[in-house]
């Protein structure tokens, strides 16, 4: 009896609804659900990042793979050549290879050995001490200048025949050569100079080492743990994930290094193209011969390397980097 009443009093109330009062109610929701989502304005401050991705990042990106299957050559109209420029690549072109060779060589070396000095230095650093800053500042510097010109060419002149890297061997009756003219140690001179521009993994080690718990450090010091277990037992299975941040960024950062390789050997990579980095082959194909599909192809090979490095490291992380969980 009472849930009829109650049905009776609703359709009362629905019936006392007039259409002109559902309008306006409808309305108010259009209103308030404009109001919670925020209406168009959201969308009118994302709107550069939008036109910046879509025009500079994903059109540039997409016509770049479209060319990288044509013959052009900045002056004529492109001409579809299929695969053409990827078969070439990998079957006619050795030079590709030389590059590819000391790229790697590059990546191998030059990445482990910027990593520990890193670590170490910010092992170093991560100390209560009068004037710690500027010593932090100091060891950061280089990389704020390595990636220039100037470091590149002073670089060239350190490690020349009369330069001062040799001077420093005659003081112990050591006779140097020409570091940069001689196809066994000019790449090794790239390398000295990226381990040089360690201070970008060394901060970031070194913000990883602030947050590790002292506690842990406490209870290892009264049971006599050696500073070495500590480091081996603790601190390095601690800093894991910051390692495997540090490891992606300075692959892909080698990778794509051109300055130093452009500058040092005069833009020619070499002698005998040992110092051709493959970023700056790159450039030689699409700037200098004027071969912007071949150099297209180029890229997109050097897009799938990297992307295929970062994909191992994601999947190997999972049996070394400890996370808290």
């Amino acid at each position: 009896m009472t849930v009829a009443k109650s049905d009776e009093v609703v359709e009362e109330g629905a019936a006392s609804v007039t259409p002109s009062d559902q309008r306006e109610r409808d309305r108010m929701r259009r209103r308030l659900a404009r109001r919670r989502g925020g209406g168009w304005w959201p969308y009118a401050f994302l709107a550069p990042w939008f036109i910046g991705l879509f025009g500079l990042t994903i059109y540039p990106m997409l016509d770049s793979l479209y060319l990288s299957f044509t013959d052009f050559d900045l002056l004529t109209p492109a001409q579809w050549v299929g695969v053409d420029n990827y078969d070439k690549m990998f079957t006619e072109d050795p030079v590709f290879w030389d590059s590819v060779h000391a790229t790697l060589l590059y990546v191998v070396v030059s990445v482990p050995l910027k990593l520990a000095l890193a670590l170490a230095v910010a092992m170093l650093l991560n100390r209560d001490l009068r004037g710690i800053g500027l010593y932090r500042a100091a060891f950061y510097l280089p990389s704020l200048l390595g990636g220039a010109v100037a470091i590149a060419i002073v670089w060239r002149q350190v490690f020349g025949g009369d330069g001062l890297f040799n001077d420093f061997l005659a003081w112990f009756g050591i006779e140097g050569q020409d570091w940069i003219s001689s196809p066994d140690t000019a790449i090794y001179t790239l390398i000295l100079l990226a381990v040089w521009q360690f201070g970008t993994p060394m901060v970031i080690f070194l913000a990883g080492l602030k947050q590790l718990p002292k506690d842990v450090y406490e209870a290892a010091a009264i049971d006599g743990v050696t500073p070495v277990t500590r480091f081996f037992r603790i601190t390095l299975p601690l800093l894991t994930p910051i390692v495997f941040f540090n490891v992606v960024l300075q692959i892909i950062d080698a990778f794509k290094t051109f300055t130093p390789a452009f500058v040092i050997s005069n833009g020619s990579g070499g002698p005998l193209n040992s110092t051709m980095l493959y970023s700056l082959y790159l450039y030689k194909k699409g700037f200098t011969d004027l071969q912007m599909g071949y150099a297209s192809a180029l890229a997109w090979v050097l897009f799938l390397v990297i992307a295929g490095f970062t994909a191992v490291n994601f999947i190997a992380s999972r049996y070394w980097v400890h996370y808290d969980d």
